[in-house]
């Protein structure tokens, strides 16, 4: 039987989420969107954020918003693929934020990978610095991937600081000490569905402790299904899962939660939350 605290029909009706990290660009998603998408609605996410890693994807995230008025876009170079990144790369980037401005709302995700390293960590971190640059001149808030990187993501953010527009630090993999610098630099801290793993207790400590006003969910799909879905293909609707287990966490209504985070994600991105029907494409 379906857990009715996951149930939509068990909230307020303007009980509603943003999941405000996926990827809806890639090959996992081709043939179903249509379903994917409205899965979201009747679970109440009414905003989607589709994640841009390379020029390729960030065109696609672009038409995904320009044909679905619940997704937003935003674009950058991933620290995987700055290798192959080039001042011409940057500025086609900035030439479709002036053609789109209506439907990107932030710049990344872009940081530092020390895990894969796909990209060698110190052409990471002059890219890093250079995107961050690009960010600054857009106005747009930016969107930071860090893996094994803490230090040096940091040290970057603050060298290349003030960041006006602020940022997220998405899929949050620190601790708590962690979190609280990200947060005094004016960051929201973005929470995955990792947080329903029941070893992952650091990510727990940061989603209960850290203040509501700083915090963002989001699910990372394809990647990273929550419990109970774990190891499957990861959608925008399992975000509620997320948004259940923090909710039990922080020992608050759901609800709150959802009007809570719902607030930060329009705070951060500067878009007002699409309200259904979903499919309504824009103009």
């Amino acid at each position: 039987m379906k857990d009715p605290e996951y149930d939509m029909r068990t909230l307020p009706s303007r009980a509603t989420f943003v999941d405000t990290h996926c990827h809806l660009d890639m090959s996992d998603f081709e043939d179903d969107l249509a379903n994917i998408l409205d899965r979201a609605l009747v679970q109440g996410v009414e905003s989607i954020i589709t994640i841009g890693i390379d020029l390729a994807s960030s065109h696609r995230a672009i038409e995904l918003a320009r044909q679905h008025s619940c997704i937003f876009a935003a674009i950058g170079v991933h620290p995987h693929d700055v290798h192959s990144a080039t001042e011409a790369t940057y500025a086609t980037l900035e030439a479709l934020v002036t053609a789109n401005h209506n439907l990107i709302v932030g710049y990344g995700e872009i940081g530092l990978d020390y895990v894969k390293k796909r990209s060698e960590p110190e052409l990471q971190r002059q890219h890093f610095r250079r995107q961050l640059e690009i960010a600054k001149k857009l106005r747009l808030p930016v969107i930071i991937h860090d893996r094994d990187a803490h230090t040096d993501t940091l040290n970057i953010l603050k060298e290349c600081g003030p960041l006006p527009q602020g940022g997220v630090m998405h899929c949050f993999s620190g601790d708590m000490a962690f979190a609280e610098k990200i947060i005094d630099l004016g960051f929201y801290i973005s929470v995955p569905g990792i947080v329903s793993f029941k070893n992952a207790h650091n990510l727990h400590d940061v989603a209960r402790m850290i203040p509501l006003t700083s915090l963002l969910i989001e699910t990372d799909a394809p990647f990273l299904a929550p419990h109970p879905f774990r190891g499957k293909r990861n959608e925008p609707s399992f975000v509620i899962h997320t948004a259940t287990c923090i909710a039990r966490l922080r020992d608050i209504p759901l609800a709150d939660l959802a009007h809570a985070t719902t607030a930060n994600a329009a705070s951060l991105f500067h878009f007002t939350p699409h309200e259904p029907p979903h499919s309504t494409p824009r103009s």
